[in-house]
């Protein structure tokens, strides 16, 4: 984890970067229940705003969709609890435990993420340089987590789905340019035997290349060597139609997968649009795996890197 006094959980305070930004971020499948979501709290100091994503989905269909882009700012934060739009996030053990809560009439959630693998700044550990895209004009410190996922869905109807499931969740505190970036890809796979990868290639308007990139194994993340990114997409040049990508770890270990999209959703942030999927993964042994599949893409269309 990037060495800071800050509480990544707590209050971070801006700079004058315009686009200062503070977000929390949760995902997770089910496979069982064939149940995934996502779910982000941005806030944006300077701008005086906040945003929130809340998309669940079962079978590859929605169950409930809440999005909310221009909410006013607020200044809680997960540490202490933050509500937005009737979604609470709430840590309860820092960098380790936190809850996603809502209840209204159609949609009930009560979710755990426990932390697996321990929250670790992919940038740093990327060690992208002074010039790095991400670090310089997307975040300043962004640490992903694996987690369980348990606790309850209740729809309109009365049906209660039980979760148990796996997924990430991220924090980060710094500037969020979305006009730096001309697009990105990012492979989020978590395996059933315990591996898990962050892969993430920007194409920066500058023409330059940026990462985030780690693999979790043996209880830690530890940094990656080269990544081999290539996406298939549909006829709409937005989203995925499959994936096959290699990544290299520090340790030499080859990590090949392939990649089929299982519900897709879009996110817009005014001149960017983000692509969300959820992916069944598949490693070159066949073991199974499930993540997050994200593509961004600037407006006036840049193209998708292919």
């Amino acid at each position: 984890m990037t060495a800071t006094n800050l509480d990544p959980e707590g209050y971070c305070p801006a700079n004058d970067h315009p686009d200062w930004n503070q977000s929390f971020y949760f995902n997770f499948y089910d496979p069982a229940q064939k149940t995934g979501a996502f779910v982000r709290v941005g806030i944006l100091e300077n701008r005086q705003e906040a945003n929130l994503w809340f998309v669940f989905f079962r079978d590859g269909r929605p169950l409930f969709t809440r999005l909310n882009m221009n909410l006013p700012y607020t200044g809680d934060r997960l540490a202490g609890g933050v509500t937005l739009a009737g979604v609470t996030l709430k840590a309860l053990d820092p960098l380790r435990t936190a809850t996603v809560t809502f209840e209204e009439e159609n949609f009930k959630v009560n979710l755990v993420w426990d932390a697996i693998l321990p929250m670790t700044d992919s940038i740093e550990l990327s060690a992208g340089g002074a010039n790095d895209g991400f670090a310089k004009e997307i975040s300043h410190y962004h640490p992903e987590g694996t987690c369980r996922v348990s606790g309850t869905i209740t729809l309109r109807d009365g049906e209660e789905i039980a979760i148990d499931g796996k997924g990430f969740r991220d924090l980060s505190f710094g500037p969020r340019n979305w006009d730096y970036m001309r697009h990105y890809r990012l492979a989020w796979p978590i395996f059933d035997n315990g591996l898990s990868i962050v892969a993430v290639h920007g194409f920066t308007t500058v023409g330059t290349d940026a990462w985030m990139k780690m693999v979790g194994k043996n209880g830690k993340w530890i940094a990656v060597t080269d990544i081999q990114d290539n996406n298939v997409f549909e006829s709409d040049e937005m989203t995925i139609q499959s994936m096959h990508w290699k990544v290299t770890d520090a340790d030499g270990d080859v990590h090949e997968f392939t990649g089929r999209p299982l519900f897709r959703w879009f996110f817009p942030f005014d001149t960017f649009v983000v692509a969300e999927h959820m992916i069944e993964y598949t490693l070159a042994d066949g073991t199974k795996g499930y993540g997050l599949g994200e593509c961004g893409y600037r407006f006036p269309w840049a193209g998708n890197g292919a």
